[in-house]
Order: C-alpha cells, then sequence, then structure tokens
C-alpha cells in the first residue's frame, strides 16, 4: 500500500503548509520559492484550475504530515499530451524515501488518469538532491536548457529529464517482476 498518500492542498492545508514551507527554506533555497504566507497560499490555490495545473500534498500515511508537494502542470493536450512537474520536499522528512514514493503515485495519476503521454522535469544542475530523485524515478535526461527559468530574479540553467507513458509502466512491470 506504501506510506504516502496525495491529496489536493485546500485551504484548510494552509497553516500547516506554510510552517512546513518557512521550516524547509535553507533546503529549498536557491533552487525554489514555495508560498510563505497566506496570500501566496491563496494565490497558489486559485492557480490549480484542475485543468491545466494539478497540485497535490504528499502525505504520510500513519499521521498525515505533509513530506512535500508536487504539481503537474502546463498540461497540453492534442498532439502532445504532455506536462510538467514540479515539486519539493519538506526538509524534516528527507532522505526517507517519501518523495520517491510521492512521485511514482503523482506519475500514475499523469499517465493513468490523466493519459498524458509525456511528463518533463526541469532541474538546475547544482540541485543534487533533485538530480538523484528524477533519476531514482526514472527519468531520462534529454538535455540542458540555459537561462530556462526565471527563479528569484535570475535566469537559470536546467538540466531536462522527461519520462514517458510507455516507460513508466514498463518500470512499473519490471518492479513487479523482480518482486516475483
Amino acid at each position: 500500500m506504501g506510506r504516502v498518500i496525495l491529496r489536493p492542498p485546500t485551504p484548510a492545508d494552509e497553516d500547516r503548509f506554510l510552517a512546513a514551507m518557512r521550516a524547509s527554506t535553507r533546503a529549498h533555497r536557491p533552487w525554489l520559492y514555495p508560498p510563505l504566507d497566506a496570500e501566496a497560499y491563496r494565490a497558489y490555490l486559485a492557480r490549480l484550475d484542475g485543468e491545466r495545473k494539478f497540485g497535490y500534498l504528499a502525505c504520510r500515511l500513519d499521521d498525515d504530515a505533509i513530506v512535500g508537494w508536487l504539481n503537474v502542470s502546463e498540461i497540453v493536450r492534442g498532439a502532445l499530451q504532455g506536462a510538467f512537474v514540479g515539486y519539493g520536499g519538506i526538509a524534516a522528512h528527507t532522505g526517507q524515501g517519501y518523495m520517491t514514493e510521492a512521485f511514482g503515485r503523482a506519475l500514475d495519476y499523469a499517465f493513468n488518469r490523466l493519459k498524458l503521454h509525456r511528463v518533463e522535469a526541469n532541474v538546475q544542475p547544482g540541485n543534487a538532491r533533485s538530480n538523484a530523485l528524477v533519476t531514482r524515478v526514472g527519468f531520462a535526461r534529454e538535455g540542458y536548457s540555459r537561462r530556462y527559468i526565471r527563479i528569484a530574479g535570475r535566469w537559470r540553467d536546467h538540466v531536462r529529464y522527461a519520462m514517458l507513458a510507455e516507460d513508466w509502466r514498463e518500470r512499473k512491470r519490471a518492479r513487479r517482476r523482480a518482486k516475483r
């Protein structure tokens, strides 16, 4: 069954989410800048339109602690059937495999429920933990994008990774075979 569930963030999660983000600021910087105040959190919720952007909290099953968050966004339908994934872990829970499990659940949702064909993850080259996570989950490195995303006022380079639906399904089949 696993140790983590994914669920949409709600207004009721505001205080816990913001406390977790504030406690994780040192781990997140300079890589990402999640909401740190009520106004930013509410704006984040408003952007989760259920059509082009889905957000999830990764919560531990045994106590509902927020261990991370993931977004599947900029969904393009038509011939592409693709999206981007963004994510962040909570500092108090790093190194315990929660984000690996949560990422797998998000990919299951993206490929099975949303019927996407391709999910991309873009990671700054110096973010060793994040590069290790997407590699561990099975993303393939596809390239390097110079000055790709503006974060905290600076254009930053990113390593571009992708996962295809057929690769994800094969990866899951291989894990099932290995368990037999």
